[in-house]
């Protein structure tokens, strides 16, 4: 452990550990009594109800099962009601898989997307962490329709989306559902010890980090053909795939490719410096002179979508603290310091807990692509990060 970063200082070690709480604390509301999920308000009351999609319902169980871990009190009961409801509604009883949303009349979105079903991989996974009964089920149910319908063998990669009844209706890939892919992988992995999950996570990160990134300056397309050629014309839903490229995706992948190095036992294969290369391009393309990161970039890293959300932040943070931990330099703890300091003063709510999702243009919450603090999943994992001492092995380090 490196004594000069701030990752030591034991006030700001004090700051991670309150706020952590208060975001558990927080959502921790959403749970309903039919024990469904509720979005909340800033405030932390309900939001008026609609479909529960799958991210939002396998995000809280991996969540809190980090929460469990942490040793945060009532974690419980929402990895419980999440696990139940993924299995009772999200989970397609007639055609196998995980439909994209529901509501109380039943399935308002069959979609069937890797986005989400690699989050229940996840989900089942950190469950499994912390002794949940069904961890062990989900996991093999969700394999078992990874590995019929969206993983190739033969790229090594994640096929994209289907209809309800497994029917193609795109021959889109992408990016942010592989890079999902590999974390989800990666905790299956450290639950399990299963090969294959490394393996696969392996063979993705060689696509995109060994063979894409290096011609891009370090920078990852988020879209693609069907035979995997970038696709630098396509745009779609302007949240989940917009065009262009997505600096928080690179601070993320940064951190997934130093986790797979260290799970994989450390090989001289050059992964730490490549995870980095990752991380420093996209800080020195996306830091907004007002602070914060524009949310994508063109393909040549010039600012596209100057909008600031809370999460690229959040991932820079999860990102900076694996390198302080690794193989610091001076400029990374400046970085760390700046940026947390921005979190500080323009998006924790450190009176009523939680991270607002979007700022104005004068640096104040806003409410335009987001509405209510629609997620935890980013800013807990964040500061947990921060408070690890290893890239690997959350729910161990914390």
């Amino acid at each position: 452990m490196n004594e000069h970063t701030w990752l030591d200082d034991s006030d700001h070690r004090a700051g991670l550990r309150a706020d952590a709480h208060r975001q558990l604390d927080f959502f921790a509301a959403s749970l309903r009594s039919d024990g469904g999920f509720d979005t909340l308000n800033w405030d932390g009351t309900a939001m008026p109800r609609g479909p529960q999609e799958l991210h939002t319902t396998t995000r809280l169980v991996h969540s809190y099962a980090l929460g469990h871990a942490y040793g945060h009190a009532g974690s419980a009961p929402i990895i419980d009601a999440g696990m139940a409801f993924l299995w009772n509604h999200h989970r397609d009883a007639q055609h196998g898989g995980y439909v994209w949303s529901v509501d109380e009349a039943g399935i308002s979105d069959g979609t069937k997307l890797a986005y989400g079903h690699v989050f229940v991989l996840l989900a089942g996974a950190s469950a499994k962490q912390v002794g949940h009964p069904d961890g062990d089920r989900l996991i093999d149910d969700i394999s078992d329709v990874l590995d019929q319908h969206f993983w190739d063998e033969d790229r090594g990669l994640f096929k994209e989306e289907y209809n309800r009844d497994w029917t193609p209706f795109s021959t889109y890939r992408g990016m942010n559902a592989n890079m999902h892919g590999v974390e989800a992988l990666l905790a299956a992995f450290e639950a399990t010890g299963r090969e294959v999950y490394l393996d696969r996570a392996g063979r993705i990160l060689n696509f995109f980090v060994d063979q894409i990134a290096p011609l891009h300056g370090w920078r990852i397309p988020e879209h693609y053909t069907q035979d995997w050629q970038v696709d630098p014309a396509y745009s779609g839903n302007p949240m989940f795939r917009p065009a262009g490229s997505t600096p928080g995706h690179s601070f993320e992948l940064g951190r997934l490719v130093i986790q797979h190095w260290d799970l994989s036992g450390r090989p001289k294969n050059g992964a730490p410096d490549k995870g980095r290369a990752l991380i420093e391009t996209a800080l020195s393309d996306a830091w907004q002179p007002q602070g914060g990161f524009c949310y994508t970039l063109g393909l040549d890293g010039t600012p596209d979508v100057t909008d600031r959300y809370w999460w690229p932040v959040t991932e820079a943070i999860g990102a900076l603290a694996v390198l302080l931990r690794l193989d610091p330099k001076p400029s990374d703890d400046a970085w760390y310091r700046k940026i947390w300091r921005f979190a500080e003063t323009h998006l924790i709510d450190a009176e009523r807990g939680g991270w607002y999702p979007e700022l104005a243009a004068d640096g104040h919450p806003h409410a335009a692509q987001f509405h209510g603090k629609p997620d935890i999943y980013h800013s807990l994992q964040a500061v947990l990060i921060a408070q690890s001492g290893r890239p690997s092995r959350l729910f161990e380090a914390i």
